[in-house]
């Protein structure tokens, strides 16, 4: 008799894990199926997906590290710090990013077994479905069906590669071989000017690579608010980024020396980029194949997704659900996340929900960038009127302290109401100070709510409320 469960979850990453957990604690008997071994050298799943092995953390652990060398290198003289000359043991770089990543990982099997959820550990498909519950397929060492009440589907998703330009993850790389160079390429091309090519390229351009970036674009960071956009572009210019838009991709070829990328800048004229190595950073699409959707009567959307409904994440078979990378929004960790915390508490009975306006969005460049809600190009789109209040880290007494004094935060409050339609921030730990726009913003707060908070001093966190206050009129100290 096979295995039955209350829950089953297909794939292990954010969305996954976090919903099994949820599901679990909720008292379901809950299994999670997970098939990718992330380069275990034991050949055994690893949970966390992308995200955690491959993706958010490991890019984190070398942004720190290179974000280290440069300070030292670069900065530390404006401290009053004498060093001599330093150089960089990218190996041992890379091994302490494995260690982060093992131990992560390591936790989330703790979690597991804390929570008494069974990993089923192989690729798992739908079979079909019986008066018993959902047939569940697990083809791994040990071949099994289970059964389950309910499904639900986080498999994430993948990187998206270009027609001709074949990724062997050694010369031409996506996020996993651009994770993992054997040494530092005095020469490196970028496909892509989005989160996952801007972080990365600032990686190896921080520890001596001469980084060129190509995206098609015409613009620069087009989902940002402009204002952002434009003042990141010109601070990632002056760091050293050579950042090309509009420019049409040719032919990839690579040779003994390297790779030659054709392209055409955005005037039309003919170009050649020759570099030690490229990533491809152009997206990623859903991982719903191989799923055997159409033995319960389901299908995708033509770009891949599987379609929901936008409040519950249920499918169109009652007892399956999907969340993350796979379905509609933003392709963000939190975000699926949120949606597996959601779905569990649905299955239990619960009316969660989430607000998709106030889920925050981060590039984790040197500032940092982030942002949550409406951009000001998409409220003058609606036709909503606005007041922009924006300050500098320039006139904050921390960020000068720190040396981190560039960008600003801009708040976007609505005219009539007052109420914090947006938030954008470009600036030191700009990751970390966004959370506060999140919170006001689920709050339904006014920016004079902002305004009227006291803030600790002397903080980052000072230039949110001036920011708030310059929506008035009112900034202190500018």
């Amino acid at each position: 008799m096979s295995k039955s469960f209350d829950v089953v979850v297909i794939g292990g990453g954010p969305g996954g894990y976090i919903a099994a957990i949820r599901a679990a604690q909720l008292g379901f008997k809950v299994a999670c199926a997970e098939s990718h071994s992330y380069d275990d050298p034991k050949g055994e799943p690893r949970l966390g997906g992308t995200c955690l092995n491959v993706g958010c953390i490991p890019s984190k652990a070398l942004l720190a590290s290179s974000e280290e060398f440069e300070k030292i290198g670069h900065h530390a003289a404006d401290h009053g710090i004498k060093v001599g000359p330093i150089s960089i043991d990218s190996q041992k770089m890379l091994a302490r990013k494995d260690d982060i990543v093992t131990k992560m990982t390591g936790g989330i099997q703790y979690l597991f077994r804390k929570n008494k959820i069974t990993l089923l550990k192989g690729h798992a498909s739908f079979e079909g479905k019986t008066t018993e519950g959902f047939q569940v397929k697990i083809d791994g060492k040990d071949q099994e069906t289970v059964t389950a009440k309910n499904v639900i589907i986080a498999t994430g998703s993948k990187a998206r590669h270009l027609p001709g330009i074949p990724v062997d993850n050694v010369l031409i790389c996506d996020n996993e071989g651009a994770l993992k160079f054997d040494s530092t390429p005095k020469t490196l091309g970028v496909i892509g000017a989005g989160v996952i090519g801007l972080e990365l390229g600032s990686v190896w351009r921080r520890i001596g690579s001469k980084v060129t970036i190509l995206e098609a674009m015409p613009s620069f960071l087009g989902a940002c608010d402009q204002g952002i956009a434009k003042e990141a572009q010109k601070l990632l210019s002056k760091q050293g980024l050579l950042i090309n838009t509009g420019v049409k991709i040719g032919e990839v070829k690579t040779d003994k020396k390297g790779v030659v990328v054709h392209y055409t800048d955005s005037a039309g004229k003919a170009a050649k980029l020759e570099c030690d190595r490229l990533i491809v950073s152009v997206g990623r699409i859903p991982n719903t194949e191989n799923l055997c959707l159409d033995k319960i009567g389901l299908t995708v959307d033509e770009r891949g997704f599987i379609p929901i409904d936008d409040h519950t994440c249920s499918t169109a078979v009652p007892g399956v659900y999907a969340v993350g990378d796979v379905v509609r929004g933003p392709m963000l960790a939190h975000k699926a996340e949120d949606e597996g915390v959601l779905v569990a508490e649905i299955i239990a009975g619960q009316k969660p929900h989430i607000d998709y306006n106030c889920i925050p969005w981060v590039i984790y460049t040197d500032p940092e960038i982030a942002w949550v809600g409406k951009t000001e190009e998409q409220l003058i789109a609606a036709g909503i009127a606005y007041k922009p209040g924006q300050f500098p880290f320039a006139a904050n007494g921390r960020a000068l302290g720190m040396g981190r004094s560039d960008g600003f935060i801009k708040i976007l409050a609505d005219a009539k109401t007052d109420e914090i339609l947006g938030v954008h921030i470009i600036g030191a730990n700009a990751s970390d100070l966004i959370a506060e726009a999140a919170v006001a913003m689920e709050f339904k707060a006014a920016a004079e709510d902002i305004a009227r908070i006291c803030h600790p001093h002397p903080s980052l966190s000072e230039v949110m409320r001036e920011a708030a206050l310059a929506t008035d009129s009112r900034a202190l100290n500018m």
